[in-house]
């Protein structure tokens, strides 16, 4: 594997770690910004609208420039906004750098998977996308942990500086080792993408998609604000949790691409949905206990994440059927469907926090990942009918 995958790699991790690190260091924002818990979620949801926009609209619009021209732009971008978060004089100038961070990370991982198959040969294509995009998995071991480690004893300010500094050494490294003469993809057409969202069937699933995941996010985005003020956790254990459940996450991913491989996308995102929405409604009643809310942690990781795998297979699978000449768009568009989810359930969250309390924020979360369950079980009624209807066809042809 050629050394530019490399400084792929560690672009992942850098933004990796600077969309999820805000996390364990919601309350210590809060706190230092004089603002609200919902105004520090506000963090997560913008970040995460940027990166919506980002993958589908930017990567079309610079659909023509060479590939390599694209990758140093959007990790200028990255490195900028950390520094003008790291110097931010205000809440309001730190969402701007939230936000221009997140339309880089929307650009850099819908190129990045062109940009991996371009280094290699042809039969070590899917080898180099996973490794690119292991640098997210670890991010989220060891990245989240270490700058929640960072933030909670130097500064949150100082885990955006890091983080810079990851992003300006991977730029160097893309610089240094990435090739200009990289194969040039077709430029994506906006149109292709209104093509994709006029297709009913991948609409349902990119409302699965959001919703499951946003459901989530609900709770998790306003997960250190639960350890300190109902668990009773002091501020400097949240990066050992916080590593706890990037442990269950990088073991999540495995077991729920598994899992959608044998049991098929829809069955195995019933369970899962299922799955999570029991962890967050008993999450309610063990996060006041030290013990079991690290317990439940620990499991909420792996369902919380074990769904990307088979959202992603069935978005393809689907893609193939209903829009075969946009594939590609249509696996990026739910990708932007995620983070919608995450923007939608951090603010939702926000909401509950505001009116009711943060510890209302886990059953709240169970009943939107209840809804993402309900559609998941009708997309499958729907493939169900479809399938009865081909083998009807094919007897009135016989």
């Amino acid at each position: 594997m050629p050394l530019a995958l490399l400084a792929l790699t560690l672009s992942a991790f850098a933004i990796g770690t600077t969309e999820f690190v805000i996390v364990g260091l919601i309350p210590t924002m809060a706190q230092d910004l004089a603002v609200s818990l919902p105004s520090a979620g506000l963090l997560v949801s913008l970040y995460a609208l940027g990166v919506a926009v980002g993958a589908p609209v930017l990567t079309a619009l610079t659909g023509k420039w060479p590939r390599k021209q694209v990758l140093l732009a959007v990790m200028s971008l990255f490195v900028a906004g950390n520094l003008l978060a790291w110097q931010a004089p205000s809440y309001e100038t730190l969402v701007g750098a939230r936000v221009l961070t997140g339309l880089a990370h929307g650009v850099f991982f819908s190129i990045g998977s062109t940009i991996a198959t371009g280094l290699v040969a042809k039969e070590k294509a899917a080898s180099a996308i996973a490794i690119m995009f292991t640098g997210l998995t670890v991010a989220l071991v060891t990245g989240v942990p270490l700058g929640t480690y960072i933030g909670q004893h130097f500064g949150w300010e100082t885990t955006f500086l890091v983080v810079a500094i990851l992003g300006l050494i991977a730029l160097i490294g893309s610089a240094v080792l990435v090739p200009s003469n990289l194969k040039q993809a077709p430029a994506t057409k906006i149109s292709e993408q209104v093509k994709v969202l006029t297709e009913p069937r991948l609409l349902l699933v990119y409302a699965i998609t959001a919703i499951g995941y946003g459901g989530s996010f609900t709770a998790f985005t306003f997960l250190a604000s639960i350890l300190q003020d109902v668990s009773g956790f002091n501020a400097s254990a949240i990066s050992l949790i916080m590593l706890v459940y990037g442990v269950s996450v990088a073991f999540g991913n495995i077991w729920g691409g598994k899992m959608a491989d044998r049991l098929g996308p829809t069955k195995a995102l019933s369970w899962i949905f299922l799955g999570l929405a029991s962890v967050l409604l008993v999450f309610n009643f063990t996060a006041v206990n030290p013990i079991t809310a690290v317990l439940t942690i620990l499991v909420w990781g792996a369902f919380a994440f074990g769904n990307v795998p088979g959202l992603q297979v069935y978005v393809v699978k689907l893609a193939e059927k209903y829009t075969p000449n946009a594939v590609d768009v249509a696996s990026g568009l739910n990708i932007a469907a995620f983070n919608v989810g995450i923007a939608i359930g951090a603010w939702g969250g926000g909401m509950i926090v505001a009116n009711a309390g943060v510890e209302h924020t886990p059953w709240a979360g169970a009943l939107i990942v209840v809804g993402a369950l309900l559609l998941t079980r009708l997309s499958a009624a729907l493939d169900n009918k479809q399938k009865q209807s081909a083998k009807s066809e094919l007897c009135l042809a016989a």
